[in-house]
């Protein structure tokens, strides 16, 4: 019987099983090692690819009713606070505030002319009391000399009629100056409630002349334009967007299971699909909403049966972002984002921008012209400058 002799090469099939278990098992130790790691030390960052860019959408809508007769934007315009947008037909209104000024002025001069009375009472007061004065010393004089025979009866009898008739007057005309008082009683020409009540019908009339042109209350893009010439809108009718595209801030929706050691004011960093990595953005966590996205749609879920499956929620989380960077590099609302946040420590809590002050400003300033229109009605109708 004869040995079979021993191969000079290993079997190559064998030698790449081996290097493949080999390299099998370096991985595995590999991830063991670095689950272990962090497991102990606990990571420092938390990274969510379901993120997508938001900002304030502010709608344009009519204060008041009437057609359009101009529209001075359209969809991706830039305006700034305070443009024009649409105007309304004024014709209308300037009616009204032609109408409302008259009856302002009448208001006034009625009020000048009731204080004006007051001054006239009082002088027929003092004209009736110096009659009366003068009856009763003619009748203590002809009293004195009745019995001398110089003055008759009769004589004493018709002044003491004078008298009456005088106390009369005096007291008609003290009655008659209550009444105008009654009137004017406490009060100015601008607090007499007639010219308050016509001044507040100016001041209407002159905010429905100044709504009818329609203004940006915010600076930024024009979007969403669904007014035509011509037609004809009501307050609140949705006209057209103005988006500050200088506001806009990340929703990063993390799974529930990431929230823990998230907190306000951590740094984040945020790159958008549109530009790639060449462009990172940095900015800070605002704070986490207060539920779910499933918990505020428009059909919440309902798990009160037995039979449901648990699914992992996501929870917004708001991000700042530098308002440099995003006027460098500019972004529009819901384009996806890749979010990174830094977990290590917390920060200060970083503040959101207010678009909201310019369109108050705005208002503020319409209202001061129909505080001026009043002023000016007032003065023309007292003789002297507003």
């Amino acid at each position: 019987m004869t040995d079979t002799p021993p191969s000079s090469a290993a079997d190559p099939a064998s030698i790449r099983r081996n290097r493949l278990i080999a390299l099998g098992a370096s991985v595995a130790v590999i991830a063991l090692g670095w689950a272990g790691y962090s497991w102990l030390s606990g990571s420092d960052s938390q990274e969510t690819d379901d993120a997508y860019v938001n900002g304030h959408v502010v709608a344009v809508t009519p204060q008041v009713a009437g057609a359009v007769i101009r529209i001075g934007a359209d969809n991706s315009d830039r305006v700034t606070a305070g443009t024009t947008l649409v105007e309304i037909d004024a014709s209308d209104a300037r009616i009204a505030l032609a109408a409302a000024e008259a009856d302002l002025a009448r208001a006034v001069r009625n009020v000048r002319g009731l204080l004006a009375t007051n001054a006239r009472f009082d002088a027929e007061i003092a004209v009736a009391q110096a009659n009366l004065d003068k009856a009763r010393a003619d009748l203590s004089q002809r009293q004195a000399i009745a019995n001398t025979g110089a003055v008759t009866g009769e004589d004493v009898r018709h002044a003491r009629d004078a008298v009456r008739s005088a106390e009369a007057i005096v007291a008609a005309a003290g009655e008659a100056r209550a009444q105008a008082l009654v009137q004017t009683s406490g009060a100015t020409l601008a607090s007499h409630p007639d010219v308050q009540a016509a001044a507040e019908r100016v001041r209407a009339a002159a905010l429905s002349l100044a709504r009818t042109r329609i203004v940006a209350p915010v600076g930024g893009m024009v979007a969403q334009r669904s007014v035509q010439l011509g037609r004809r809108v009501a307050p609140g009718d949705r006209l057209m967007a103005v988006v500050p595209l200088d506001g806009l801030w990340i929703d990063a929706n993390f799974q529930e299971v990431q929230l823990d050691g998230i907190c306000p004011g951590q740094p984040a960093t945020v790159i958008a699909d549109v530009y790639g990595r060449r462009v990172t953005y940095h900015g800070r966590v605002a704070d986490i909403e207060a539920g779910s996205g499933a918990a505020f749609a428009l059909l919440p879920a309902q798990n009160a049966t037995g039979n449901w499956i648990k699914v992992v929620q996501r929870v917004p989380v708001r991000i700042l972002l530098d308002p440099v960077e995003l006027t460098r590099e500019p972004l529009r609302i819901g384009l996806s984002t890749k979010v990174t946040i830094d977990t290590g420590h917390c920060g200060p809590k970083a503040e959101p921008g207010a678009p909201q002050s310019e369109s108050v400003a705005l208002y503020d300033a319409q209202a001061h012209e129909a505080d001026a229109t009043v002023a000016r009605v007032i003065a023309a109708n007292i003789g002297r400058q507003p």
